[in-house]
Order: structure tokens, then C-alpha cells, then sequence
């Protein structure tokens, strides 16, 4: 497996009328700020070994029953997951891989 390089943290790749695509990049040990899913959304692993969510007080959609909780599990590599808008998270790299995903949230 080769190496994902770059800046730790999430970037916009694209953004059209239908779709915005993002990027999220997290060095082992690394955690993403808390952010909202406005939208419903995809993810899409590419590669890492393990990864887990810290979902704050509120979350909504498919992380409710996890709120103020963590959810942690493997990567797979090409895992597609849908989940609907309203989980308020950070994730967090608790693996000894670089970990790195795509998202893509669904406009209304």
C-alpha cells in the first residue's frame, strides 16, 4: 500500500448543483475539528487500518443512537457508507496508518 501524503485535515475537491466531494486526511493519532453534516452524505475509504467518530450531544440522522459517544471500527478499503445528515463529529485516526476518505455530500 502506498503512502498518502499531504496536509492533515478535510479540503473541498469539487462542488456542483447535485454533489460536494471532500477530502479528509488523518495521520495516526491525528483528529479532525468537530464539524456538522448538513447534508446526506457518502463515505468512501481508501485506505487506513483503523478509524473511529467522537459524535457530540445532538447528533441526528444514522448517528443518533451513537451521540455523545464513540464509534470505532477497521477500514476497508472501498467501503462505501451512506449516512443520513445531522451526525455532529470528529474523527479521529486511532490506527497506525495514515488514514484517507472521500466524502460526498448530497445536495437537497
Amino acid at each position: 500500500m502506498s503512502e498518502i501524503v499531504g496536509e492533515v485535515g478535510t479540503r473541498k475537491l469539487f462542488e456542483n448543483e447535485r454533489v460536494v466531494v471532500w477530502e479528509m486526511r488523518l495521520a495516526p493519532g491525528e483528529k479532525e475539528l468537530v464539524h456538522e453534516h448538513k447534508r446526506d452524505y457518502l463515505m468512501v475509504q481508501i485506505t487506513g487500518d483503523r478509524v473511529a467518530a467522537d459524535f457530540e450531544p445532538g447528533s441526528k440522522g444514522t448517528w443518533s443512537d451513537f451521540a455523545g459517544q464513540r464509534l470505532e471500527g477497521d477500514v476497508y478499503n472501498g467501503n462505501v457508507l451512506f449516512a443520513e445528515k445531522g451526525g455532529i463529529e470528529a474523527a479521529v485516526n486511532v490506527g497506525n496508518e495514515p488514514f484517507y476518505e472521500i466524502i460526498v455530500e448530497l445536495k437537497d
